[in-house]
């Protein structure tokens, strides 16, 4: 008898614990008046754009900060980007070639002053590790000091990996950087975990930022439709035009990003793609606030007249 009257208050108040047909206990979760109402009159979003515009709400009634948006945005872009859209080109890596004398390319390790180096036999394809800048400490303390003895093993990625799938790898593993190759195995380019990362929480300073005026725009590999360009959207529209050899208008604005913010009429976001005489712009990172980074493509004349 007291079974039968412990199922009945059980069942009489549907907020309490219920056992299931397991024996294990299942909480069901209590909801307001106000929740439940809020629910009929607002569905849940169904994909990704529209759970970005309830956040972008969310952030224009205050609810949450612009840092706070801004990462999971981010959040949203590491799961859609690919090594190749933010790895270090082939041609920027800064490499040291352990079959030259160590005397020789001391310097670069010195001026870079990176933290890690790409170890190469004579080719850039032939990575046979990454060395450490610490390790070389031991040169200036040891006697007989051999460099291949000091070198990490390398990590090769394909440019299609996702970045949400590295990071992983990268905590997994305790790696610091991984080097891309292509579809012929050959050095793409390299790529660390502080370039995922900052897809998520916007610039970090360090060694490898472009930050030298000269270094806003990195030429990349060729794209489909002609020679493809990584560029800064701090980048003043000058030298823009004259690295691209082209003739964008800067009497209002005075860089790429603001340019870009002008054409678009509104604030850019992560996948925007659009043409503008014979360039094709895509944004490649942008936050809440304002865009970091795009590719700029140029058409062949057929494709521009076609426009």
């Amino acid at each position: 008898m007291q079974e039968h009257s412990s199922s009945v208050r059980n069942d009489a108040n549907p907020n309490r614990s219920l056992t299931s047909r397991n024996g294990k206990s299942e909480a069901k979760p209590h909801r307001s008046l106000l929740e439940r109402l809020t629910a009929l009159i607002s569905p849940e979003p169904e994909n990704r754009s529209e759970l970005l515009e309830v956040l972008h709400e969310a952030h224009e009634r205050n609810l949450i900060d612009a840092d706070a948006l801004s990462m999971i945005e981010g959040v949203f872009q590491v799961s859609d980007l690919s090594a190749r859209d933010i790895m270090v080109p082939r041609s920027q890596m800064d490499v040291i070639d352990i079959t030259k004398p160590i005397d020789e390319w001391m310097p670069l390790v010195l001026e870079t002053a990176h933290s890690r180096f790409p170890a190469i036999e004579g080719e850039r394809d032939k990575v046979v590790g990454i060395l450490l800048a610490k390790d070389l400490l031991r040169y200036y303390a040891e006697e007989s000091f051999d460099v291949r003895s000091m070198l990490r093993p390398a990590i090769f990625i394909p440019e299609s990996k996702r970045l949400n799938v590295l990071l992983r790898d990268f905590r997994a593993n305790h790696n610091h950087m991984a080097i891309v190759v292509d579809e012929y195995s050959g050095v793409a380019g390299l790529i660390t975990i502080e370039d995922v990362l900052e897809q998520i929480v916007g610039d970090i300073e360090d060694e490898y930022d472009f930050d030298d005026e000269e270094d806003n725009i990195l030429s990349i590999r060729e794209g489909q439709l002609g020679p493809r360009w990584r560029v800064k959207a701090l980048t003043e529209i000058a030298q823009f035009n004259e690295e691209l050899d082209a003739n964008l208008p800067d009497d209002d604005v005075d860089t790429i990003g603001g340019f870009v913010s002008k054409h678009l009429a509104r604030m850019p976001h992560k996948g925007d793609v659009f043409d503008i005489g014979n360039l094709r712009f895509e944004v490649l990172r942008a936050d809440a606030r304002q865009i970091h980074v795009l590719t700029v493509e140029k058409l062949p004349p057929a494709i521009d007249e076609q426009d």
